[in-house]
């Protein structure tokens, strides 16, 4: 096959590089585990994109037509005219037999495949400013894949939580592959999903911080097992744990089936990445904040490692005072070849550890331990039933008198016969989260349903996540860092972003949220908007949208307190946090859309616009960001600074040195000698980065193609 390769690339290149990527991606599939088709390309319709000569584009239907458009690619060869009378020249790619055509552009939409390079750039579409310095939130209107290889640019091995909740491929029109509709009949269906999947999930490897990252994935029984298999084939190195979360109690009626009430949640581990303990174990309501009463253990020790022959030196008698009062005294141990000693002291009666089914077992620790935990009052006795010699017997461990030297445990007074009165200090009682969560807070219906018609009364969103639910998912990991940056790629209804919000309000956090969405229209809405003529591009169209009528107005509604009306929101958070929705959240967020740029403009400096909020993006998100082209030959802002004439560089550099806050410095230059001196002068701890030289690099060789 490599020979027949060879000789196909000599005659025709292009069509040796084609074959030889499919014989490679045959030749990768597994003998065992996970096998599906990886080599079919994605294509993604990018009907805001100006057309340009050499672009691959389809030809739409006429406006007014429901029929689906002509799936065939063409290349632009050449454009003529202006304005509304433009018009291309096309080539049919790939035919047999050449086909070219006369299309007007209007008539055009530009085809991606995600094969091809990309080099893009972000349009910003508004913000809400009400966090004063604090990061902004942003919420990027595109398709996902694309950006999230923009984001490789700004924001490789940064991410420390990803949440996702990706299509659950149930057949039901939830989500397109190739401009299609997957549903249920479509025989390929779970074979386009995993490879939709492991597209993203693959360039999601280089945004997670490696020594320290989770990524948390939602989904139901239609690919929990695909998706487990390919999360461990695509990330061998991280610890992988899947949770059961009850998020309907009322159960989801399916004909001939059990009432579904649960959903799966992958956890995906990445370095040393440490799991938050809880006030609550999740599986129940039970508030162990709120729980005072201490649990003390019980002294016997039973089970196989508590047989005697395992623990020969605990083996004794307690003495135990007949009339209620506690332990009289502690006998010594007894071997298993001498003799147990006689009658027990007057007054009192011989506890000794239990015995079952022929088994003799042993006490906790050895009569020396005993002794001394008595003396600190740290052992005590339960009910005396003198007819059956049982007496059970509890004392404190070794980790609970550590919790007491600490301040965990608070000792409150003695009892009668001497023991420690103990409780728990405030917030200091807490719980390793089960496997099953099953708490009120979870119901989907309840609180993101319901909870997103409060937010936005008149607009309707298919299965929100609870907000709740995302918050305590998220919680268990970036409790401890409060400056987390966390990405949402399926963000849908922006429950994410909203989470973040409210974990930032609990504890004071500086935690920011990227979401990305694109701006798809339900698919019941869509044959209505095109009887009217309308089409994807059109602003009468994309005001439809997901991300236009939901995810923006949503996350400014959380922030500002007011519905997309202006109305004060009515009712309030409950659970972890409870205030008035009306109150909002003190937090920024700017919304941008995707654009593609030509690498020729952009290694021009004629795109800069466009490359501006990556290159804020990539500084933190933070302050104010050099949306032109300084007139100065140089600017700082507050986390990046800008050189554009190298003339200016003493001046840049000492400003850099003197504001003291700055994370990133970008040069302009095609000069390496230049850059490189720029870079030495630099202040340390102040990245360097080579404009455009960087940006270009990461888009045509840091993807992977």
């Amino acid at each position: 096959m490599t020979d027949l390769i060879a000789r196909a690339k000599a005659k025709d290149a292009a069509l040796g590089e084609e074959l030889e990527r499919e014989f490679k991606a045959l030749a990768s599939r597994r003998a065992f585990g996970l096998n599906f088709e990886r080599h079919r390309p994605e294509s993604v319709e990018l009907p805001g994109r100006h057309v340009r000569r050499g672009d691959k584009v389809r030809v739409l239907p006429p406006r007014g037509s429901t029929q689906r458009g002509d799936q065939r690619l063409w290349r632009v060869i050449r454009l003529d005219g202006e304005g509304e009378e433009r018009r291309a020249q096309v080539a049919l790619i790939d035919a047999e037999v050449p086909e070219r055509a006369d299309v007007a552009v209007a008539d055009l939409v530009v085809v991606a495949e995600f094969r091809d390079y990309i080099y893009p750039g972000l349009v910003s579409t508004g913000r809400v400013q009400r966090g004063g310095d604090k990061p902004f939130h942003t919420v990027i209107n595109g398709e996902n894949f694309h950006v999230l290889e923009a984001l490789t640019y700004t924001h490789r091995g940064k991410i420390d939580a990803i949440y996702i909740d990706p299509p659950y491929n149930t057949g039901a029109r939830d989500w397109k592959y190739n401009n299609d509709y997957v549903e249920s009949e479509d025989l390929y269906r779970h074979s386009k999903w995993l490879a939709f999947m492991e597209r993203r999930l693959k360039v999601v490897s280089a945004l997670l911080n490696p020594k320290r990252s989770i990524l948390i994935v939602t989904i139901d029984e239609k690919e929990y097992l695909r998706l487990g298999l390919l999360l461990e084939q695509t990330f061998p190195e991280a610890e992988i744990q899947m949770v059961s979360s009850v998020i309907n109690p009322k159960g989801t009626a399916r004909g001939n089936e059990f009432a579904r009430v649960d959903e799966y949640i992958f956890f995906v581990k990445f370095g040393g990445i440490a799991l938050s303990r809880s006030n609550r174990d999740m599986l129940n309501e039970r508030d162990y904040a709120l729980d005072e009463d201490v649990r003390w253990r019980g002294l016997a020790r039973t089970g196989r490692k508590g047989l005697r022959a395992h623990n020969p030196g605990s083996w004794y008698p307690i003495y135990v005072k007949t009339d209620g009062s506690g332990i009289q005294s502690v006998g010594d141990t007894v071997l298993v070849e001498e003799p147990e000693p006689g009658e027990a002291p007057e007054g009192t009666v011989a506890i000794w550890p239990p015995r079952a089914n022929g088994q003799e077992y042993s006490w906790s620790v050895v009569p020396e331990t005993l002794r001394a935990l008595i003396d600190k009052g740290a052992v005590r006795t339960g009910r005396i039933d003198l007819k059956k010699l049982s007496v059970p017997i509890y004392y404190l461990s070794f980790n609970q008198l550590s919790a007491i030297e600490d301040g965990r445990l608070q000792v409150i007074g003695k009892a009668e016969d001497g023991t420690l009165e103990l409780k728990y200090a405030t917030g200091s009682r807490s719980a390793a989260p089960r496997t099953i969560w099953n708490m009120t807070s979870h119901d989907a219906g309840s609180h993101g349903t319901s909870l997103l018609r409060t937010l936005m009364p008149d607009r309707r969103f298919p299965f929100p996540k609870s907000l709740y639910a995302v918050e305590d998912a998220l919680r268990f990991f970036v409790k401890e860092k409060t400056d987390a940056v966390i990405l949402d790629f399926f963000s849908g209804s922006g429950t994410t972003a909203h989470a973040v919000m409210r974990l930032n309000r609990q504890d004071g956090g500086r935690r920011q949220c990227i979401s990305v969405t694109n701006n798809e229209v339900a698919a019941d809405e869509q044959a209505t908007l095109r009887k009217a003529g309308l089409r994807p591009g059109d602003p009468d169209w994309e005001k439809w949208g997901i991300c236009d009528y939901i995810t923006k107005p949503r996350i400014a509604a959380a922030i500002t307190g007011k519905t997309p009306e202006g109305k004060e929101i009515e009712g309030d958070y409950k659970f972890t946090d409870e205030f008035p929705m009306a109150e909002g959240f003190d937090e920024n967020a700017e919304f941008f859309t995707l654009t593609y740029e030509s690498h020729v403009a952009v290694g021009a400096n004629f795109a800069f616009q466009r490359i501006a909020p990556l290159l804020w993006m990539r500084a933190g998100a933070e302050g104010r960001r050099i949306d032109d082209l300084p007139a100065d030959g140089w600017e700082v802002a507050d986390t990046y600074g800008l050189l554009v004439d190298l003339d200016r560089a003493g001046t840049f550099c000492a400003t850099i040195a003197a504001h003291g806050g700055i994370r990133v410095a970008y040069v302009v230059t095609d000069d390496d000698r230049r850059f490189q001196s720029v870079a030495r002068a630099l202040p340390g701890g102040v990245e360097p980065v080579r404009l455009y030289e960087s940006y270009l690099s990461n888009f045509r060789f840091s993807i992977g193609r």
